[in-house]
């Protein structure tokens, strides 16, 4: 039973429940009975549950992979993340890409591979966080304590006696968010962080999108931060009980704008309602100097994982760990695969001179009439209507020559609700080919039947803040709900997610507006499959969506100008 539990540092009161008894974990192995011991491997050695003091006293636990009980002076990377540090396979999720061969039996979920990093001078170390498994105290998702806990981790690290004093931290999603933490109170043996794909944004990209609350993933990530001996942040309860931006979410991340030390930052256009906004947007704010931004359109843990990707991988933390001259000078700061056919061999990469990009704004207007995406404005008024709950409209545009479009979009709607006081709105940018046949990309980290890009908007919260707000990304407070007034026709400024997709002449952009998600998929064997949702929903009657003089709804994009054609 979850029961309110105090507040944190920023004044939100936190409910919190009592951990699940690790042993009745499900979907993976129970963690074996704690016991400190150094366990020897062909190639490496593991130092189990190696206990770590926390500055009160609390005790987590790690297991540490060197490559002998000799060696030292080692470098050290730290995988930190909820999901178990027992949890080591090289078994690879069906649909994900990933090539066993490409995996040992050491290696964590999202974490780097003990058996390659300890072959090449490293030492690794995967963490039970404060509150899992069998680490002591209460777990707090993200926030000030998780911060204080890897500061003082990383210091552990940085002082045992086979260590340089030199840690960087990689991994993906969690493992990538808790490297924001540790980088924003900059303790001084992390000397450089690699952070693959993590939101940035709790309310934006996790709790909701849009304001719509997201009911897919967000239960399961609540399941898999429950186990533990004491009391775990109730994560899904607290999100239902803010369904607005407040204090809950203000200190969920430290300020990204402290972070100071060398980064490569990996992001993809196929996560969108999950992690492409916020690892686009930390990299942004990143205080660091010396940062780089890769940005794929495949699936995440086969690109993560993909021999050539470690190698970049390694080249960085050789240069920042090791003091080596590996070459990361001549690298581009920003470089982007643009996608075109769904295969990534059919890619091009194009480098960029910042993120986010600059210039090369474009406006296709939106004619009701004809459902077309016009370039310029339509002279008369038009309307289309649709079911608010199970239809959709289509605009088309077809391109004349070569374009690529890279960054942000923003739809400026019109729309009226007959019968309600609130719409949840769904767009979708698909890409169809010369014969009006849509293009298929990877999507998430299993599937390859995903869209160009998304967005999503509920209606009432479409106040803008003004002076953040730009004309690719509308920013919404999320502080409060303005009802629709039936009928009447209303601007709504909807944030299309980032993405990079290359259309030749002949090849159209499609946007769709609908009041649901653009897929739901069924479980499978029982299992509900990992998928971002919202269900939660408030629409009901009709829509009319508006265009012409009067009600100009546009589509705003960016296209980079130019060629390009690099290898990866």
């Amino acid at each position: 039973m979850s029961a309110p539990a105090g507040q944190d540092r920023h004044g939100a009161r936190v409910i919190t429940r009592p951990g699940n008894d690790p042993a009745t974990v499900v979907g993976k192995p129970p963690p074996p009975p704690l016991r400190h011991e150094i366990v020897e491997h062909p190639g490496l050695i593991v130092e189990r549950d190696a206990p770590v003091a926390m500055r009160d006293g609390t005790r987590i636990y790690l297991d540490v992979y060197r490559p002998s009980r000799e060696a030292s002076g080692l470098p050290v990377l730290l995988a930190w993340g909820p999901y178990g540090k027992h949890w080591v396979t090289s078994r690879t999720f069906s649909g994900s890409g990933v090539d066993p061969a490409w995996v040992s039996e050491f290696t964590g979920f999202e974490s780097p591979d003990p058996a390659y990093w300890t072959a090449h001078g490293y030492a690794v170390a995967f963490a039970d966080p404060r509150g899992l498994w069998h680490s002591e105290g209460d777990f707090s998702h993200n926030g000030p304590q998780e911060r204080d806990d890897l500061y003082d981790t990383i210091e552990w690290l940085g002082a045992q006696s086979w260590s340089s004093g030199n840690v960087g931290m990689l991994g993906v999603s969690y493992l990538a968010g808790s490297q924001y933490q540790a980088a924003s109170v900059r303790p001084p043996s992390l000397k450089a962080i690699s952070p693959w794909e993590c939101f940035a944004d709790w309310y934006r990209e996790f709790a909701t999108h849009g304001g719509i609350p997201e009911t897919g993933f967000r239960p399961r990530v609540s399941q898999n931060v429950s186990y533990g001996l004491s009391r775990t942040e109730d994560t899904a309860a607290n999100l239902a009980a803010h369904p607005l931006d407040d204090e809950y979410y203000a200190g969920k991340y430290g300020p990204l704008e402290d972070i100071e030390v060398p980064a490569y930052v990996v992001a993809s256009w196929s996560d969108h309602g999950l992690h492409t906004r916020g690892t686009l947007d930390a990299f942004a704010r990143m205080g660091s100097e010396q940062k780089w931004l890769e940005v794929h359109g495949q699936k995440k843990w086969a690109y993560f994982y993909d021999p050539e990707s470690v190698e970049r991988q390694r080249a960085f933390f050789d240069t920042f760990l090791r003091g080596e001259e590996r070459g990361i000078a001549g690298w581009p700061r920003v470089r982007v695969e643009l996608r075109d056919t769904g295969d990534p061999r059919d890619s091009a990469w194009r480098t960029l001179g910042q993120w986010p990009p600059a210039g090369g704004l474009r406006e296709l207007h939106l004619e009701a009439r004809a459902g077309e995406l016009q370039e310029a404005p339509p002279a008369a008024a038009g309307e289309t209507r649709l079911d608010a709950s199970t239809g959709s409209a289509s605009f088309r545009h077809v391109f004349a020559e070569a374009t690529d479009i890279v960054g942000p979009m923003s739809l400026r709607l019109w729309l009226s609700a007959d019968e309600a006081e609130d719409a949840d709105v769904f767009v979708i940018v698909r890409k169809l080919d010369a014969s009006g046949h849509e293009v298929l990309f990877p999507f998430n980290a299993l599937f390859a039947d995903g869209p160009v890009a998304l967005g999503w908007l509920r209606a009432s919260h479409r106040a803008l803040d003004e002076t953040r707000s730009t004309p690719l990304v509308p920013v919404h407070p999320h502080d409060g709900e303005q009802p629709l007034e039936a009928g009447v026709p209303t601007a709504l400024d909807i944030e299309i997610w980032p993405s990079g997709t290359r259309f030749h002449p002949g090849e159209s952009l499609l946007l769709t507006v609908q009041g649901h998600d653009f897929r739901k998929r069924p479980p499978a064997d029982g299992v509900p499959p990992l998928q971002i949702l919202h269900e939660d929903l408030r629409n009901h009657g009709q829509w009319r969506l508006h265009t012409g003089p009067e009600h100009p709804s546009v589509l705003r994009y960016r296209v980079e100008e130019g060629s390009a054609g690099e290898p990866r």
